[in-house]
Order: C-alpha cells, then structure tokens, then sequence
C-alpha cells in the first residue's frame, strides 16, 4: 500500500469528519465559502478511500485537480479572516459572514486554516504520487 496515498485519504476523511463535527454537533452555521471547501473535500473522502482499497496510485490524475481548487479556496477564506484590509471583497453577503471566527485556537487557527492544511496535504501527496508514477 502507498503511503502517500494513505495519508491523502486520511487527511480528507480527518477533515470531513471535522466539518460534520463542527456544524451537527456544535451547530456552527457553515459561511458559503466553508460550502465551497466541503463540495471538494467530500468526494476526496470517497475517491481516495477507493484508490487506497484499489491501490490504485493513478488517482492523482483525478485528485490532484480537486485538492489544488479546494487549497486556493481555503486559502483565500483563511487570508480573509486574517487580512482585515481583504473584507471589503467579502463574497458572503447572506446568512454567515465568511470572515467569522467560530474557532481562534491559538490565535491563529481557524476552520479555514485547518481545511487549508487538510487539503496541502493531500496536494503534496498527490503531487508526490504523480512524480513517481512518472518514474
């Protein structure tokens, strides 16, 4: 079994599993750009957990795309909370504002940041799994 491609799936299933936790049991009202991050994270889940039972190391192909729009995504929502300057292009204008920080942990970590990591991580593992399967 591949490591790299084991980690990718653990890092989607963590932040699936997180984002679920997060609104059903402490009812955080997802902002649309959290949506946005959950319409890629969730099929990652599901892709990666039958590659990883398929052993198939060619899902990069169809990951890698979906992990880098996810990563700009989450990206953009993590600077938006963090660069005040940033708010004014807020796209949120209903229900939520993107910009609000249900978690501050640490003073720096927040829901944004965490699918931000989640998703590097299955970025560099797919970029990893691409490379060698070039070699």
């Amino acid at each position: 079994m591949n490591k790299s491609l084991l980690l990718s799936w653990i890092a989607a299933i963590i932040a699936t599993l997180g984002s679920l936790y997060f609104s059903e049991v402490m009812h955080f009202i997802p902002c649309t750009l959290c949506w946005y991050q959950r319409i890629f994270m969730y099929p990652l889940a599901i892709i990666l957990g039958i590659a990883v039972y398929r052993n198939d190391t060619g899902i990069y192909k169809y990951a890698l795309p979906v992990s880098i729009i996810g990563l700009l995504i989450s990206g953009y929502h993590t600077l938006l909370q963090k660069v005040p300057a940033l708010k004014q292009f807020e796209m949120c204008t209903t229900g939520v504002p993107c910009s609000k920080d249900y978690i501050n942990w640490l003073g720096f970590i927040t829901i944004p940041l965490l699918a931000f990591v989640a998703f590097a991580i299955i970025t560099i593992c797919m970029a990893a799994l691409a490379r060698s399967h070039k070699e």
